[in-house]
């Protein structure tokens, strides 16, 4: 699952730690480092006995607990008790929450002092919070051993593989983690499409523009019949490379290893270069708009819902369909409909991305934590498939039910309120929002995919392709390498917005050239270095090497 908003821990804890600030299990003697666990089964003494077939929340006699759970997004909805979900999650668990949000900054001052929360959800599997993990939480494989072995029926095998860390053990457990059997069971849907306005589509007779000469000879129709549209937009460009980057590469099958298994240079690949050539020729033709590259994605959502491009490269359209369902409910003839748009001048086929087992968020249980016991119940509870349907649709009766063809469907006055009272809808059921350990699999079993959405979801069936092997391959946070990829980074994001604006093919040329000096001289041999080793790792643990 891709989202809009993503933050990224950028906390360095290499000088936290040397400093001596190794945090030790709660309620419990320092432990060594082979045993990170809480406490010991005397601590259940009272509550429940161990049983590996039935969750350990269904035995635990204890009446009330209380958690401090940190989540590293100012946007998260720090409400408990006050929603469906929440409600049922209290009313199961014998649970209250107490939700803290901030950024960065702020998950620093947590590190820095010794007063960690119970649980801490991040955003960066491969930041140095995340690497460092055994050093200040607990481990989920020896909390599960001792109080919640049911945690296994839950957890996927792949998964705590692939966050496994030096030490052989899991600390912390992803959202939208998907593995190759989520891919191959259909579970996961595109969220890239190339679309156009079906009004526009039609009336210029369906055209093509898989090629470079097709693609602007449609953009300049679009200029002489539709001069009060832009003919062709894409994602934000202002802090990163929208979907002209990797979305668009993924589009047109970019290679993402060589021939001998090392990284692609995907940036650098001719076919797209001569894709970026053909946008700069319509940047020259008055085929792209200036304030395309000056937009945030507020900005981008609102001429979408003024139906304001003809054309639209869109990277994560899940999070663009309430911006896309407002046009298409006031103007459904001109909905925006998905095409096969630009295609690679190689042969290549479309290999859409979509989240690996990498995932989205990364909850970790610390070593400070108050009761390890309930939090590991929390992790078994929130992995379940009840807990999926719960967090997606609410409760059987109450916010659904299922129908004759086994699909679960929002009773009628509820999807009434998500279409016409979206806030309130929020507020009152919280569906689809508490979504910290949540997947994909489960809106597959609905009856209900916003219309907007649907048909470019149907067009990217067969698209998707896993890359598993590159991800996570980046050099660890606060190390030289990282920090020179973190510029190349910012240079690339500049550079393709002057790519596309050239103003002449010497121009482009140069920038290409300037580009390259640049990465050669900030370190880029051994980002190659890191990034290879780290493919081999990821291999290692796919069991493909």
């Amino acid at each position: 699952m891709k989202k809009s908003i993503k933050r990224k821990a950028t906390v360095t804890l290499a000088s936290i730690l040397a400093a001596g600030m190794i945090f030790t299990g709660c309620g419990s003697k320092p432990t060594s480092d082979g045993d990170k666990s809480a406490g010991t089964s005397s601590e259940l003494a009272g509550r429940y006995a161990v049983d590996a077939n039935t969750p350990a929340w269904k035995l635990d006699k204890k009446e009330s607990t209380t958690l401090k759970w940190y989540v590293n997004a100012d946007w998260w909805n720090t409400t408990w008790n006050e929603d469906t979900v929440t409600k049922k999650i209290k009313q199961d668990l014998k649970l209250d929450v107490e939700f803290i949000t901030g950024d960065d900054t702020k998950l620093n001052t947590l590190f820095a002092g010794e007063d960690l929360p119970d649980i801490i959800t991040i955003f960066d599997s491969h930041s140095s919070v995340a690497t460092s993990a055994n050093q200040w939480a607990l481990a989920l494989n020896d909390l599960a051993d001792k109080y919640d072995p049911y945690f296994y029926k839950v957890a996927k095998p792949d998964t705590l593989k692939w966050f496994q860390l030096s030490d052989g053990k899991t600390y912390g457990y992803p959202g939208y983690s998907n593995s190759q059997e989520d891919y191959d069971k259909g579970y996961i849907k595109a969220a890239t499409a190339f679309t156009i306005r079906k009004d526009i589509y039609e009336a210029l007779g369906k055209p093509s523009m898989g090629t470079p000469e097709e693609f602007i000879n449609v953009l300049t129709q679009i200029k002489q019949k539709y001069n009060d549209l832009l003919p062709f937009g894409f994602n934000s460009m202002t802090n990163s490379t929208g979907s002209l980057g990797a979305d668009f590469q993924n589009f047109i099958g970019v290679p993402i290893e060589n021939n001998d298994g090392t990284w692609y240079d995907r940036d650098m690949d001719p076919d797209y270069i001569k894709w970026l050539k053909t946008f700069n020729e319509a940047y020259k033709k008055g085929l792209i708009s200036d304030d395309s590259f000056s937009d945030d994605g507020t900005a981008h959502e609102d001429k979408i819902k003024g139906g304001r491009y003809a054309t639209v490269m869109i990277g994560g359209t899940p999070q663009r369909s309430g911006a896309l369902q407002v046009w298409m409910s006031a103007n459904p003839n001109g909905a925006y409909i998905a095409i096969d748009g630009p295609q690679s001048t190689v042969g290549n086929k479309p290999t859409l991305s979509q989240a690996g087992l990498s995932g989205w968020t990364v909850t970790y249980i610390t070593n400070k934590c108050t009761d390890p016991i309930k939090a590991i119940e929390l992790y078994t509870y929130l992995l379940s498939d009840d807990a999926g349907i719960l967090t997606t649709y609410g409760v059987k009766g109450e916010t659904y039910q299922v129908n004759q063809d086994g699909k679960y469907e929002l009773l009628p006055e509820v999807g009434e309120m998500k279409e016409k009272d979206n806030d309130r809808f929020k507020k009152v059921y919280r569906l689809g929002e508490f979504c910290l350990f949540g997947h994909d699999r489960y809106q597959t079993n609905s009856a209900y995919t916003m219309p907007s959405i649907t048909q470019m979801q149907q067009w990217g069936d067969g698209k998707l392709k896993t890359q598993f092997e590159i991800e996570n391959i980046d050099p660890n946070q606060g190390t030289a390498e990282a920090r020179s990829l973190s510029t190349i980074n910012t240079k690339w994001n500049t550079t393709l917005v002057s790519l596309i604006r050239a103003k002449d093919d010497a121009t482009f040329n140069k920038l290409i050239d300037d580009y390259k000096a640049f990465r050669k001289d900030n370190n880029w041999d051994a980002i190659m270095k890191v990034r290879n080793e780290n493919i081999e790792k990821n291999r290692a643990k796919l069991g493909t090497k």
